[in-house]
């Protein structure tokens, strides 16, 4: 609800250059993450030793105070440090998918968390729109205060609502796998050389994503000019969310039948193309069309990417391990719209696009290459060792 005007609303607390709102967006935006980066894997931590669910309450709570003395901040820096106040508490939906992840049959998990993507998207989707109608109408802080209430429900909701069933291994290495420390996480993640890849690309599409998040408004102002600018700045938001609504349970469903990790390449390079003629747009409704089938790419990329972790990892480090994966998308989180807000203050909107795109593009490369030599490569020798006749 907030992200189509945060930046709109950078600008009430001055008469700042366009240089000066586009680079103090980039870092307003992402030093939440910065925070988040840091606690994600203690909070993973947590999650698994203590259960999902109390974390999630604390969660809500600490995100929902936040967001409430958002609305009464007055300058720049006030609103820096609640931002990153909030970072601390910024999870609830990767704890979500910890939470659903650990207690869904490993076949099913693509579809399953394909579902739960379905509904953070569906608020991604009534988020900026509602959000910027909101602002239109009442007032910037007035709607910071209106999300806080939405968030403190969540965890109302959390804690009437949800059931959790702590999950235990049974069997000769249970033992072994509960006694996992941080390091053995950390090394069965660099053993893993897919693995990690999956990890590494989390922090890399969340660069390319989050690079024009925080100047969106921005751009939509420079294209369709400034009536009624929240709300147009919303729908740009929404369009990618409406593709992603549609497609993201859809994705989850086929990676769970021909394979995670062919999908997220071909994902991967879907988003890259799609996100090029952004640069080239001179209309709102080129920029709409083109969010939109940006969404149908991205919707697949995260719950395809955790149904692989939840397939590889053990099921007593899954939330630690899930935690790690976080913290790396709150580090794509936070280099992605520093990085938008300085390309677009020194080169103009249209570059931070090209890079978008050619960091998608890496990503798949990267991807694909990793796929191959380790997994595809070493199947399919098994594979012929195994039909080879044996030697006489």
């Amino acid at each position: 609800m907030v992200l189509p005007f945060l930046s709109l609303y950078i600008e009430e607390f001055g008469n700042f250059s366009d240089a000066y709102v586009q680079n103090w967006s980039g870092w307003i935006f992402g030093i939440t993450f910065g925070t988040a980066f840091l606690f994600s894997p203690l909070w993973g931590r947590i999650g698994d030793k203590y259960g999902r669910k109390n974390i999630l309450i604390i969660s809500a709570l600490g995100m929902g105070l936040s967001v409430l003395l958002m609305g009464f901040a007055d300058s720049v820096w006030e609103l820096f440090f609640l931002r990153l106040f909030m970072g601390v508490f910024t999870g609830f939906i990767p704890m979500s998918q910890a939470l659903i992840s650990t207690q869904t049959p490993k076949a099913i998990a693509g579809r399953v968390l394909g579902t739960l993507q379905t509904g953070s998207v569906t608020g991604n989707l009534m988020g900026p729109m509602l959000g910027g109608v909101l602002a239109d109408m009442f007032g910037y802080s007035a709607t910071f205060k209106w999300v806080s209430i939405t968030i403190f429900l969540s965890g109302l909701l959390v804690l009437l609502g949800i059931r959790e069933v702590i999950l235990k291994n049974t069997g000769e290495n249970a033992e072994k796998e509960e006694t996992f420390s941080s390091k053995q996480v950390i090394l069965h993640i660099l053993g893993h050389p897919v693995l990690l890849a999956v990890m590494l690309i989390s922090a890399l599409v969340q660069i390319a994503h989050f690079s024009i998040q925080p100047i969106l408004s921005l751009y939509v102002a420079e294209i369709h000019g400034p009536v009624s600018i929240a709300f147009f700045s919303g729908m740009a938001f929404s369009a990618a969310g409406l593709g992603n609504l549609l497609m993201a349970r859809r994705w989850g469903r086929i990676g769970d039948r021909v394979g995670y990790i062919k999908i997220l390449i071909l994902l991967l390079f879907m988003a890259g193309i799609v996100y090029l003629p952004g640069a080239f747009v001179t209309n709102i409704w080129q920029l709409i069309i083109l969010r939109f089938l940006l969404g149908i790419a991205i919707g697949g990329i995260i719950p395809v990417r955790i149904a692989y972790i939840r397939q590889a990892a053990p099921l007593s480090i899954q939330g630690e391990m899930l935690g790690y994966n976080t913290s790396l998308r709150f580090l794509g989180n936070i280099i992605g719209p520093a990085l938008g807000g300085m390309l677009s203050g020194y080169f103009g909107i249209s570059a931070v696009f090209f890079v978008t795109s050619g960091l998608l593009i890496a990503s798949g490369a990267i991807m694909l290459i990793t796929w191959y030599r380790h997994d595809y490569s070493v199947n399919k020798t098994k594979q012929q060792q195994a039909l080879s006749p044996p030697r006489i």
